[in-house]
Parts: C-alpha cells; sequence; structure tokens
C-alpha cells in the first residue's frame, strides 16, 4: 500500500515537522537522541519494543527482528538506559537486509561502524560497547513508548534527519504535515525574495515569518 503521508514527511526537514508541532501544542521532538551520523535520514512507522530490567532466568533483547516489517521504523525505549546496549552489529545487519527504515533508540547503542558502512539510520542517546544481554530484556511489543520525552505508539510517523528525530502522531498526521508544508513553502519564498534583492527583515515581514511557529487555535 502507498502510504503518501510516508513520502510527504519524507520530504520535510525535521526543523518544519518542529515548528508545526509547535504551532498545533503537539509534543513530538525526541529530545537529546542523535544520529550517529550526519547524513543519515529516516522516515517510517513505528514498530516499538520496550526494555525493562532482566529477570531470572533473563529474557531475550532482540529477537523481535524478524517480524518487523519492511519500511518500519524500530522504536527502542530502554528508559535512557546509557549502561547496556539494546542494539548491534547483528540486528543492524539483519534490519539492512529485512528492508527496515532505521532503529530509534531512547538508550545506547553499539557497533556502530556497521551501520555508517551500510548506511543504516540509527539515532540514540550514546553509545557504549557494554551489552545489554542479562542487564535488560524486551517486556512488550508494539506498546506506547517514551523516547526522548516524546510518546510514540505503534504505527505512529517518525522522520529523523542531521537535527535529530521526532514523532508525529497518527491522528494528527494530516494537519502537522500540511503546517510543515506551509512553513517550508514559506521559508522557500523568503530566499527568493532575498535573492532579488529584499533584506531578511523585509522579507520575513513580507511573508509573516515570526507568526509562522505560534501556537494556533
Amino acid at each position: 500500500m502507498n502510504d503518501t503521508n510516508i513520502v510527504r514527511a519524507s520530504k520535510l526537514d525535521t526543523t518544519s515537522i518542529s515548528d508545526a508541532l509547535d504551532r498545533l501544542g503537539i509534543p513530538g521532538q525526541c529530545l537529546n537522541i542523535k544520529p550517529l551520523d550526519h547524513r543519515f535520514r529516516l522516515t517510517g512507522r513505528a514498530f516499538t519494543i520496550l526494555y525493562g530490567p532482566a529477570g531470572q532466568p533473563a529474557g531475550t533483547v532482540g529477537d523481535y527482528i524478524d517480524d518487523v516489517p519492511a519500511g518500519s521504523v524500530v522504536v527502542l525505549d530502554n528508559g535512557g538506559r546509557e549502561n547496556a546496549t539494546v542494539w548491534g552489529d547483528i540486528l543492524t545487519w539483519v534490519a539492512h537486509r529485512r528492508g527496515i527504515a532505521g532503529t530509534v533508540i531512547d538508550g545506547a547503542c553499539r557497533d556502530t561502524y556497521l551501520c555508517r558502512d551500510l548506511n543504516y539510520p540509527v539515532y540514540s542517546r550514546s553509545y557504549s560497547m557494554r551489552t545489554g544481554k542479562d542487564r535488560v530484556q524486551v517486556e512488550a511489543t508494539n506498546v506506547v513508548v517514551n523516547i526522548g520525552d516524546a510518546r510514540v505508539a505503534p504505527g505512529d510517523l517518525l522522520r529523523g534527519d542531521a537535527d535529530g528525530v521526532l514523532v508525529i502522531p497518527r491522528e494528527h498526521e494530516d494537519a502537522v504535515l500540511a503546517a510543515a508544508e506551509e512553513i517550508d513553502a514559506v521559508e522557500q519564498q523568503i530566499r527568493a525574495l532575498i535573492g532579488q534583492g529584499k533584506t531578511l527583515a523585509e522579507a520575513r515581514r513580507q511573508l509573516g515569518y515570526h507568526q509562522l511557529q505560534s501556537r494556533r487555535g
């Protein structure tokens, strides 16, 4: 099925989408979750995993990957833990082969070289060599999770670029994307006016730039 909103989101920078979220009063910026490489770009729908401390005996940390549909974004809520990684080279390799769109982690990953070599987008709070095996385990799959203080539900739309990653809740997609497209268009018009000789102040005033991100409604 052709997902037109994924296509729309993929054409927008996170900055325009972030401004649209602010205008509509929707929290969606995944704060402090960064790309491992500034060239990474990510767009897709969330397949969510919730982690917790390992039990006795410890549960698995990664067998869910076989169930992730192609084009999805793997979203891992490890509670911000940076002392136990939940993503490494085997998961990267399998996800790349399966056509998964990328991975977003509230926590740490490892084996970062392979992500860059394969151009497989990974966004995380940090990275380390220390395994999560026997330290954390999967508690639930496809439930609502928290990523960088943003709520992510299964099927929500994620967009990432060099500035970070954000989530667009499914129920607000059309409104957020329409606002982001408007904001992006105005910024392109500002550049065009400056190219025609206008000052930045004149161009911004003419196109109402300072009200673009203001809360409405």
